[in-house]
């Protein structure tokens, strides 16, 4: 073989093994990680005696728009959204109006998140178009601050308004009306700001709602300053969302089951009454809360009828409802425990009964230690939640038996329970932690203090009309959220706002920082009630 084709030979066997031993990829360079810039608009942005209908924005490179009917605002509001285009990545966004716009207006339409680059997606923040129908642009602002009136997180996208005050505006407005001017918190902002305002007086109201600019206190959540508010003006304004309690309204009862009804209401149920009447005879019932739902059981004596006329009323409703009756399954009495295996020592030994229960017999009740010691207790039962409670002195590291022998509890049919044991046991406190709280500078009494889980569900309470330490027990290990409640009104419970009565929530503050119980563990810890 010639040595020039051996040697071309070898020169490609050295190539093919240089390229098996460094496989790799195409890296592509450095990843772009910089916004698009805008290169032109047209009109220009910041145009005054603007008149018309499209506005085209031409950028440095290919943009596309993400989530454009969430993320842009228009202040203010308009009727017609404009059309925007194209679709597809583009390096020139187009603006068609669909509106008729206001004479002497200073537009804003803030974009938000929404305009991105093609490829790496790097988003083009809160970009600002803004043009007047005058010849000069509203140059004023203001800062408003949002939080929620009870719980310590805030909702994403809440809208925040100004109403101008002036010959038009009245108690239904906002009810009715868009405002004058509008931004949102998008899905991450606290602090807002309201820009290319004009001087003069405004409602300032914020709203969690479905987007028509409009409150609908069936759903919404609203925030307000309760006094208008005059701009130019540098205050950091704060508002406090909070649904309205509505007023009680019962929705058309069902036949759930053989003689009992499902009820669907709005508001509050606490001071209803309800009359199940056949004709002119009243028959027996009670009215019970329908677990984790806005419904009540209507439970009724066996009648023989094809309907039956419900009368539901409070203070300011009444309606009467016909139901028709058909034969259907009767329920029977279940009794189930709360807590099985191990009954935390701040709790009670609670049972569960999916018939409301009339009457008790503590004769035939009873409850034992491991000993077979006779533990002293005594009974209670909220009807309205079908709880029965046995309260006794509970022991660490102790079990108990609890009997219900046949007959010690009867239903509302008359049914009687069969024989029930249940077998329980407690910790030792060392599995558990203390709690001692020192409240500084409260301004008033009484207060509710409150721990709350992660969740913001409610696991220990206390409430005082002057002490201002309070102790927490045989807390189970876990991070807590720590708050009191002004209970202004002296009810035990939180109220929320109403805008009709331009009434604010009870005034809710919470601890800066988790408090994390351990078990065996005992802190006292100082709450300067009176810091923000």
């Amino acid at each position: 073989m010639p040595k020039s084709i051996f040697r071309f030979l070898c020169l490609i066997l050295v190539v093919l093994m240089a390229s098996c031993a460094k496989r790799g990829s195409i890296t592509g360079g450095t990843k772009d990680t910089l916004a698009p810039v805008l290169n032109a608009s047209f009109p220009k942005n910041l145009s005054t005696n603007f008149n018309g209908k499209e506005i085209k924005l031409v950028f440095d490179e290919y943009v596309k728009l993400k989530n454009i009917n969430k993320q842009l605002i228009i202040s203010p509001p308009m009727k017609n959204q404009p059309e925007i285009l194209p679709y597809v990545a583009s390096k020139t966004i187009t603006i068609k109006l669909k509106d008729t716009l206001q004479p002497n207006t200073t537009y804003s339409l803030n974009f938000g998140q929404s305009i991105e680059d093609n490829n790496e997606g790097n988003p083009y923040s809160q970009f600002k178009y803004v043009f007047s129908t005058g010849p000069y642009i509203d140059s004023l602002k203001i800062n408003v601050k949002i939080k929620d009136a009870l719980d310590n997180k805030v909702d994403n996208f809440v809208s925040v308004m100004l109403y101008e005050i002036n010959e038009k505006f009245n108690d239904s407005t906002i009810y009715k009306e868009s405002p004058r001017y509008i931004t949102n918190t998008l899905d991450s902002l606290k602090v807002v700001t309201l820009e290319n305002i004009k001087a003069g007086k405004y409602l300032l109201v914020a709203l969690k709602d479905n987007g028509n600019n409009k409150f609908n206190p069936n759903v919404d959540k609203i925030g307000f300053q309760k006094e208008y508010i005059t701009i130019p003006n540098d205050t950091i304004f704060e508002v406090e969302l909070f649904n309205e309690k509505l007023p009680f309204k019962a929705i058309k009862p069902a036949l759930a089951s053989g003689s009992k009804l499902l009820m669907g209401y709005e508001g509050s149920p606490k001071n209803i009454k309800v009359a199940v009447k056949n004709g002119e005879e009243t028959i027996p019932s009670i009215v019970t809360q329908f677990p984790k739902k806005d419904s009540l059981h209507i439970w009724f004596k066996p009648v023989k009828a094809d309907s039956l006329k419900v009368v539901v009323s409070d203070e300011k409703f009444s309606k009467d409802f016909i139901v028709k009756i058909k034969k259907q399954k009767a329920d029977t009495l279940s009794i189930s425990p709360e807590f099985t295996g191990i009954l935390p020592l701040r709790e009670r030994f609670t049972l569960n009964s999916n018939i409301p229960l009339l009457k008790f017999d503590k004769s035939k009740m009873s409850v034992f230690n491991k000993d077979s010691v006779s533990v002293d207790f005594d009974t209670e039962y909220d009807e309205f939640e079908q709880k029965l409670f046995l309260n006794f002195k509970k022991e660490e590291l102790e079990k108990y038996k609890i009997t219900l022998m046949p007959g010690a509890v009867t239903d509302f049919y008359d049914a009687q329970n069969d024989t029930l044991v249940y077998k329980i046991g407690t910790k030792n406190t060392s599995d558990y932690g203390n709690l001692r709280l020192l409240l500084e500078n409260v301004k008033g009494f009484p207060v509710i203090v409150e721990l709350t889980d992660k969740d913001g569900k409610v696991k220990a309470t206390a409430y005082t009309e002057k002490d201002t330490n309070v102790e927490f027990l045989a807390l189970e290990p876990a991070k807590y959220t720590l708050r009191i409640i002004y209970d202004d009104n002296k009810n035990k419970v939180w109220d929320t706002g109403s805008f009709s009565e331009r009434r604010q929530s009870e005034e809710v503050i919470y601890f800066p920082k988790e408090i994390d119980v351990r078990a065996n563990w005992d802190w006292e810890q100082a709450f300067d009630v009176g810091a923000k």
